[in-house]
């Protein structure tokens, strides 16, 4: 919307707004801030004046001054469409992912035509775990704008997030003819490609897309996953000088860092790579802050409700079925290798990482000793089967390989006393170091680094340590990464028997497993199981920092 006031402008505010335009039109919105400061001054309730002062300064990063402008706008006029999603997206920006959500839901109930604010909210509330409300997003973004650039990235995430990926990837070769720069588009098709085991059409897209958008360098971090990186692949100069990428946002940033550090420690240089976990570290701390003591103290009261008096009346307070499979533990300990495993038995179908004990976990939490009454736990669970029944309608044994299931054990345990509950356990710096080097999205409660990490670590041993005490050894079964790996057949047949199954030699064959893998460990999971993952933390030991507390740890 271009600069304008009201119909009595003075000759200064007449002036200024004319600059302004020309400004704006000549592509040079650092220069235009000065007018329209002066004229948001001197008539400080027009809301088109703020917001287009919002909107340069958007465009050139000052993202505070972007937020306090488009703020004031809808103050002044609460029905601005536009001014509500412009200022979604600088909280976006800035890392505030439920307020960005607010400002994109007021654009679109005021103007359901914004098909962006439709899809930039679809993907914000899939961030959060929010699936079915993600996909209604991506339709409605398809809905409104089917012939547009969004349009038609929503038709394709909304099929990606229903796991109908052969449709989702015929909608993005659709859009790439059609829209050959379309980086976005070459990101997702890229991304895809990866969770099928296709690295090297995935490398293809990504690299083009990055080509395309520069602002786009943390794909780079999904690229330098697609194999190992070598010399000959110059792409740790090339992501380096990406770092200088003006306008980068913080979340590409992040990534990018992550990036160089994988491909820093492929080519063996553990102490650039150190360097730059260690900075993606630090991005992710300027925007979010974990509570240590907070989860200490809600991890002790898990663990004095979940008292073994309550938990020996889980066969008559929940329900009786044995279709859940439940693989536990710190993120980064396994579980994805354990998935990849088990469902390559037949009678065992994959439901991924699903988000619904965490929905209603902290239903449980917050609601107290009622909530552990026979009817929310058996609401509860025929919630969640109708969730595995939909995924796999024919399979004995359904997945869920969420590892923050770890704090609902109990929970788990009282609505579905006969589920199987796979703890994943990997040595403590192993598992730390690999989370360091991973992305989990600023908006999940989880620190990567530091002592918070370590602090996190040993809340985590403790509420596992209490479920190994107070829940039936059938129902709750450790599984050592180290010992998995040495000893794979032994352990793995110990697993299928716990989980009722008879033995199938696919088991051992997870490599060969078809499903898509959409969690960090895509290139991974495509390999024989071995033990080059084993011991890692000791390439990095003069760097660990404040993760060498966890260097005696089991």
């Amino acid at each position: 919307m271009p600069p304008s006031s009201g119909p009595t402008q003075s000759p200064q505010l007449a002036s200024l707004l004319a600059s302004a335009a020309q400004l704006l039109k000549a592509s040079r919105p650092a220069d235009a801030i000065a007018p329209l400061s002066e004229a948001a001054r001197l008539q400080p309730s027009d809301p088109v004046i703020l917001h287009d002062l919002g909107l340069a300064c958007l465009e050139v990063g000052h993202l505070a001054d972007a937020i306090a402008a488009l703020q004031r706008a809808v103050a002044s006029q609460p029905r601005y469409a536009d001014a509500h999603f412009r200022l979604g997206v600088a909280l976006e920006k800035c890392g505030d992912i439920r307020g960005a959500i607010v400002a994109y839901d007021r654009a679109t109930e005021i103007l359901p035509s914004l098909t962006e604010a439709w899809f930039r909210a679809g993907a914000l509330v899939y961030t959060l775990g929010h699936r079915d409300e993600a996909i209604g997003c991506f339709r409605r973004a398809a809905a409104s704008g089917p012939k547009t650039r969004f349009g038609r990235l929503g038709k394709a995430r909304a099929l990606l997030t229903q796991d109908r990926d052969p449709e989702a990837e015929q909608v993005l070769r659709q859009t790439l003819i059609l829209d050959p720069t379309n980086a976005m588009a070459l990101d997702l098709l890229g991304n895809l490609l990866t969770e099928h085991g296709r690295f090297d059409e995935a490398r293809d897209c990504l690299q083009r897309a990055i080509d395309i958008a520069p602002l786009l360098a943390g794909s780079y971090y999904d690229l330098v996953r697609c194999r190992p990186v070598t010399q000959d692949d110059h792409l740790l100069q090339r992501m380096t000088t990406a770092l200088d990428t003006p306008g980068l946002e913080l979340a590409q940033r992040l990534r990018l860092h992550l990036a160089i550090g994988k491909g820093a420690d492929d080519l063996g240089d553990y102490a650039l790579a150190m360097q730059h976990f260690d900075a993606a570290d630090a991005v992710r701390r300027g925007v979010t802050v974990f509570d240590s003591a907070a989860f200490a103290r809600e991890t002790d009261r898990l663990i004095a409700r979940c008292t073994p008096a309550l938990m020996s009346r889980a066969p008559e307070l929940g329900v009786s079925d044995v279709t859940p499979v439940l693989i536990i533990g710190m993120p980064r300990s396994g579980t994805t290798l354990l998935e990849q495993i088990v469902s390559s038995h037949p009678q065992m179908a994959a439901g991924g990482e699903l988000n619904f004990w965490n929905e209603r976990g902290a239903v449980w939490h917050r609601a107290g000793a009622a909530a552990s009454a026979a009817p929310f736990l058996t609401e509860a669970a025929g919630d969640y089967l109708r969730v595995l029944r939909a995924i796999a309608p024919r399979a004995m044994r359904v997945t869920d390989k969420m590892p923050f299931n770890f704090l609902w054990a109990g929970l788990i345990h009282l609505a579905l006393p006969r589920a199987v509950i796979i703890h994943c356990r990997r040595t403590a710096l192993d598992t730390a170091l690999s989370i360091h080097q991973t992305h989990f999205h600023p908006s999940l409660a989880f620190p990567t680094g530091g002592a918070e990490l370590v602090a996190y670590f040993r809340s985590y041993q403790r509420l596992t340590d209490h479920w190994r005490r107070v829940l039936p050894a059938h129902c709750f079964i450790d599984v050592d990464y180290e010992e998995l790996t040495r000893a794979p057949e032994l352990v793995i047949r110990r697993i299928i028997a716990a989980c009722g199954l008879s033995w199938h030699d696919a088991c051992l064959h997870p490599e060969k497993n078809p499903r898509s893998v959409k969690t960090p460990s895509k290139w991974q999971t495509r390999q024989p199981i071995n033990r080059a993952s084993v011991a890692r933390w000791r390439r990095y030991e003069p760097w660990l920092g404040p993760l060498r507390a966890l260097r005696d740890e089991a």
